[in-house]
């Protein structure tokens, strides 16, 4: 009898085990390659001398393809919302930095030619007005969650950092 139950009990639970759920992967599109440029000084004022004749900001990420913030954010970027959203108002360019939390950084006076004295983390994200002027210092390395950001948060962001109504 007890016998009984223990294999009624033991059944039960593997029964159980085989029909959990699978637990759903992140709803964030990682891009597959962070873009880099063997230019990004270059890459940064050609995004300035476009924007000077839109009237766009420009959006300069700081990041690097080791980073799954970065890889998640520059996905999010590639989506259909977002590249419309850059399109009427934004300049996209992305600074591969490499690991400059280790010393081994690349392209760091960039982001110090903007304000950024440090990278401590990745990525961190500059606009800068058409002038080159960077309008958002202060929230520039909080970037450094964007994996764990929801898309409507980091479309919000990045909608009144464009200091443009919207549409």
């Amino acid at each position: 009898m007890i016998r009984a139950a223990i294999a009624a009990s033991l059944a039960l639970a593997l029964t159980a085990c085989a029909t959990t759920p699978e637990v759903a992967a992140p709803a964030r599109p990682d891009a597959k390659s962070y873009a880099v440029s063997a230019n990004a000084m270059g890459d940064v004022d050609a995004a300035l001398t476009r924007a000077a004749a839109s009237g766009k900001r420009v959006l300069v990420v700081f990041g690097a393809n080791w980073c799954h913030d970065s890889t998640a954010l520059a996905g999010w970027l590639e989506t259909p919302r977002f590249t419309a959203l850059l399109a009427e108002r934004y300049e996209l360019v992305f600074v591969n930095v490499g690991l400059p939390q280790s010393g081994d950084g690349h392209n760091l006076d960039v982001a110090r030619r903007f304000g950024l004295a440090e990278m401590t983390g990745t990525p961190a994200l500059v606009v800068l007005t058409a002038e080159g002027k960077p309008v958002n210092l202060d929230t520039a390395a909080s970037w450094r969650n964007a994996a764990s950001r929801s898309e409507d948060a980091i479309f919000a962001e990045l909608l009144a950092l464009s200091d443009r109504p919207a549409a």
